[in-house]
């Protein structure tokens, strides 16, 4: 559990760092797609799908995806027109070389480009994309506000960023149900169809992420304008819309 006396929350924050690098994720790669269809119950592409109309693309849109892994995401904002074009990144290789695969066989190659990166240090130019996403990536980082610092940075003035994460549910009926889900059936089967430790990190790793408004504040000091702060799904996920100032 994330609850641990103070003295213990750097070494906490440390072993869940390091459970949320592009290393652990190389490690569950091959059956993440499979897990995500199953621990989501089938919603999570309609989560992103969600995101890409958060982001209002202009026709000729070029678009960042941050935490891309197999290039879902990506593959949704490429969907979603017939020319906006897509970098996607992710520390992870081998959720990157699965994410080229499904690129060629949507044959999509000459709008969508995956590469290695690190949301907190993005190797491209200021102002080079119309707009940022992120899905289920934002817990991982270590730095949160220099990452948001960074899109920002990258996306022209007005452009906007649309970033998609878990949370547990704090009210309503089905708070306790969804929280159990998240505590208890999610690390449990993950553990269960892959064999993989990993999914124990997801459940502490939702459940350390601040609470929506306090994200939502994080987004405001990295110096964006935060225009929406919707939950989906009773709560389960939360859609974050902000925009760079113009």
């Amino acid at each position: 559990m994330i609850a641990e006396p103070t003295s213990n929350a750097t070494a906490a924050n440390d072993n869940a760092t390091e459970l949320g690098s592009g290393k652990m994720f190389d490690a569950i790669a091959a059956r993440y797609d499979r897990l995500n269809r199953i621990l989501s119950l089938g919603l999570d592409q309609r989560w992103r799908r969600a995101t890409v109309e958060a982001m209002v693309l202009e026709p000729g849109a070029r678009v960042l995806d941050l935490a891309t892994g197999t290039g879902d995401l990506a593959l949704a904002v490429a969907a979603g027109s017939t020319d906006t074009r897509i970098v996607g990144s992710d520390p992870s290789e081998k959720m990157l070389a699965i994410g080229d695969g499904k690129v060629a066989g949507a044959g999509l190659g000459q709008r969508v480009h995956l590469e290695v990166g690190d949301a907190q240090s993005i190797e491209h130019p200021d102002d080079s994309f119309d707009a940022c996403c992120m899905a289920f990536g934002i817990r991982n980082v270590p730095d949160r506000k220099k990452a948001l610092q960074e899109m920002a940075r990258v996306v022209r003035p007005g452009g906007r960023i649309a970033i998609l994460e878990l949370a547990e549910p704090e009210r309503g009926l089905l708070a306790y149900g969804a929280r159990f889900y998240i505590r208890v059936v999610v690390p449990w089967i993950g553990a269960w169809l892959s064999g993989a430790k990993e999914y124990r990190y997801l459940q502490a790793s939702i459940q350390a992420f601040p609470p929506p408004e306090r994200f939502a504040g994080v987004m405001r000091s990295a110096g964006l304008e935060v225009l929406d702060v919707r939950p989906l799904t009773f709560g389960v996920v939360t859609l974050y819309v902000g925009r760079v100032p113009s």
